[in-house]
């Protein structure tokens, strides 16, 4: 099942727009809805990321929403050098236990929403991920906790990185917490078996990363339970499994798409900052 998060947009009746009359739009902003998506329509998603979801009576087609990231999380925890062709490029060694850091929720931004280049940095690049969503409290689970009931699905994320602030500061938090470098969405998929997922990039439609959820140095199962041994995840929380080879920089005017198998595409523009 495909659930989003989104808000209903109104779209003016032809008249209107011949006319050229404008006319208030009470749902300007309106409240985020949940949704299941069902082909070109939406429909209203009732429940929560722990009990799951059902379908509501209303719904609304593709054109008339505005996708949102699918939650909003406390945290996004990221895993680095979790694939080891990734490492190799990096000329790094691979790690022997998860490597984690965390991004800001400052940092979120939704699809089609633009990736801002900031102006201190020469270098930002994509890095396209498989992200998991939390969808119960979980803190210290053992080897032989069962993770299943504390993931709420899989979702795409572009851990969108200045690489050479994280090579000029020794640690990642400035190089991967700018404004605008973690999009995520559109969807997130509940049912999806990791292990045979690929993860792609495409960078004004060339395909710039490949990998599959097998590659993984820590499967999703080990990186959950490491991570709940350090601090409480709560449901919507965000966890990046990590990137394959193949990162790259990205220009204004660039376009990147971040394809997740059985899930979606998750697309975002990039402009420099100030436009």
């Amino acid at each position: 099942m495909k659930i989003c998060r989104f808000q209903p947009v109104v779209l003016q009746a032809p008249e209107s727009r011949a006319s050229g009359e404008t006319r208030p739009d009470p749902l300007s902003k309106p409240t985020p809805l949940f949704g299941i998506v069902e082909g070109g329509t939406v429909r209203e998603a009732l429940g929560d990321f722990a009990i799951g979801w059902k379908p509501g009576a209303r719904t609304w087609t593709l054109p008339e929403i505005k996708f949102l990231p699918p939650s909003v999380p406390s945290k996004i925890v990221c895993v680095g050098r979790n694939y080891r062709d990734h490492a190799s490029e990096m000329g790094n060694d691979v790690p022997p236990e998860p490597l984690i850091f965390l991004k800001p929720p400052s940092a979120i931004i939704a699809p089609e929403e633009p990736i801002v280049m900031p102006a201190i940095s020469k270098r930002v690049d994509y890095e396209g991920e498989i992200a998991v969503i939390i969808a119960r409290k979980c803190f210290r689970l053992g080897q032989n906790d069962d993770v299943a009931p504390y993931i709420a699905g899989y979702t795409c994320l572009n851990d969108v990185t200045a690489r050479d602030l994280q090579k000029s500061d020794g640690q990642w938090t400035r190089g991967k917490g700018f404004d605008t470098f973690c999009p995520f969405g559109p969807v997130m998929e509940t049912e999806l078996d990791v292990k045979s997922a690929t993860v792609e990039t495409f960078l004004n439609g060339v395909k710039k990363q490949s990998g599959r959820g097998t590659e993984m140095l820590f499967s999703v199962d080990v990186i959950i339970r490491w991570i709940s041994q350090v601090m409480t995840l709560l449901p919507g929380d965000v966890i990046a499994t990590g990137t394959p080879a193949g990162v790259g920089p990205v220009q204004p005017g660039d376009v990147v798409e971040v394809v997740v198998s059985g899930v979606a595409t998750l697309r975002n523009p990039v402009i420099e900052q100030g436009s």
